[in-house]
Protein backbone atom coordinates (compact mmCIF):
# COMPACT_ATOMS: atom_id res chain seq x y z
CA UNK A 1 0.00 0.00 0.00
CA UNK A 2 1.20 3.74 -0.58
CA UNK A 3 0.91 7.46 0.40
CA UNK A 4 1.03 10.28 -0.89
CA UNK A 5 1.77 13.97 -0.09
CA UNK A 6 1.71 17.08 -1.76
CA UNK A 7 3.94 19.46 -1.61
CA UNK A 8 3.51 23.58 -3.46
CA UNK A 9 6.96 26.00 -3.55
CA UNK A 10 5.82 29.49 -4.55
CA UNK A 11 7.59 32.01 -5.41
CA UNK A 12 8.52 35.70 -3.85
CA UNK A 13 5.59 37.77 -3.24
CA UNK A 14 7.94 41.05 -3.04
CA UNK A 15 9.84 40.17 -6.08
CA UNK A 16 6.35 39.36 -7.91
CA UNK A 17 4.72 42.79 -6.39
CA UNK A 18 7.48 45.13 -7.23
CA UNK A 19 9.48 43.31 -10.49
CA UNK A 20 6.26 41.92 -12.09
CA UNK A 21 7.52 38.44 -12.00
CA UNK A 22 10.35 36.46 -9.56
CA UNK A 23 12.17 32.72 -9.84
CA UNK A 24 10.73 29.54 -8.58
CA UNK A 25 13.31 29.24 -5.39
CA UNK A 26 15.31 26.38 -6.58
CA UNK A 27 17.04 26.13 -3.75
CA UNK A 28 14.07 26.25 -1.59
CA UNK A 29 12.86 23.59 -3.55
CA UNK A 30 15.81 21.73 -3.43
CA UNK A 31 16.46 21.66 0.41
CA UNK A 32 12.15 20.62 0.53
CA UNK A 33 12.82 17.53 -1.69
CA UNK A 34 16.02 16.63 0.26
CA UNK A 35 13.93 16.77 3.64
CA UNK A 36 11.49 14.95 1.99
CA UNK A 37 13.68 12.16 1.00
CA UNK A 38 14.94 11.79 4.12
CA UNK A 39 11.10 10.71 5.41
CA UNK A 40 11.49 8.03 2.49
CA UNK A 41 9.16 10.51 0.07
CA UNK A 42 10.06 10.13 -3.33
CA UNK A 43 8.42 12.88 -6.06
CA UNK A 44 6.42 11.22 -8.72
CA UNK A 45 4.20 14.36 -10.57
CA UNK A 46 5.22 17.66 -10.49
CA UNK A 47 3.45 20.57 -12.32
CA UNK A 48 3.94 24.56 -12.77
CA UNK A 49 0.48 26.27 -11.92
CA UNK A 50 -0.01 29.95 -12.20
CA UNK A 51 -1.98 31.16 -9.06
CA UNK A 52 -3.70 34.88 -8.34
CA UNK A 53 -1.94 37.13 -6.02
CA UNK A 54 -4.03 40.17 -5.07
CA UNK A 55 -5.73 41.65 -7.82
CA UNK A 56 -3.58 42.09 -10.54
CA UNK A 57 -0.82 40.06 -10.10
CA UNK A 58 -0.01 36.29 -10.36
CA UNK A 59 2.53 33.95 -9.37
CA UNK A 60 4.36 30.42 -10.05
CA UNK A 61 4.26 27.79 -7.86
CA UNK A 62 5.74 24.17 -8.46
CA UNK A 63 3.29 21.43 -7.18
CA UNK A 64 5.02 18.22 -6.29
CA UNK A 65 3.23 14.78 -5.49
CA UNK A 66 5.22 12.31 -3.66
CA UNK A 67 4.78 8.94 -2.97
CA UNK A 68 6.27 6.38 0.14
CA UNK A 69 5.62 3.05 0.63
CA UNK A 70 2.69 2.95 3.83
CA UNK A 71 4.03 2.61 7.68
CA UNK A 72 7.68 4.12 6.53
Amino acid sequence: MKEYKVIAVSEGVIGTIFLGESKIPIKKLEERLNEEAEEGWRPICQVIEHRRLLLFWSRESVIVTLEREKGE
